[in-house]
């Protein structure tokens, strides 16, 4: 059974490597972002060929993404992995260079404003027109 998801690639995490049974794989970790009313973030996997396709999609691009969930046990506790089956690129993102330890982050421009600056001052007095 497969399931499909419509969602944000927020950020491309850990990659994994090694050695099993079958020979040589390779796990892509990557962070994705649901699109609805109360969005959600989910870690997921791309394993082998579809992890070289994870590395080529820009954070912030939208996809179109065809999955499974499966759980497994080991040493008596449950672990549960969302494996990817078919990643589409519906809208490509644009990727942001990072921002390097020594560099400092640019502030928004409202930041200096005076409203942004004030302090909220707390009073006793209720004598405000606010209808709450």
């Amino acid at each position: 059974m497969s399931l499909e998801l419509t969602c944000k690639l927020e950020q491309i995490l850990s990659e994994t490597n090694g050695t099993g049974k079958n020979g040589p794989w390779i796990k892509q970790d990557f962070l994705v972002e649901t699109i609805e009313t109360y969005p959600k973030k989910i870690s997921m996997g791309a394993w082998n060929d579809l992890a070289g396709q994870v590395k080529t999609i820009a954070p912030g691009s939208t996809l179109k993404i065809a999955f499974r969930i499966e759980s497994r046990e080991y040493n008596a506790r449950w672990y549960t992995d969302v494996r990817t089956t078919k990643i589409d690129v519906m809208e490509a993102g644009t990727s942001v260079p990072p921002v390097t330890s020594g560099e400092p982050m640019a502030q928004p421009a409202y930041a200096n404003t005076p409203a942004a600056t004030d302090t909220m001052v707390a009073s006793d007095n209720v004598s405000d027109d606010l209808p709450f």
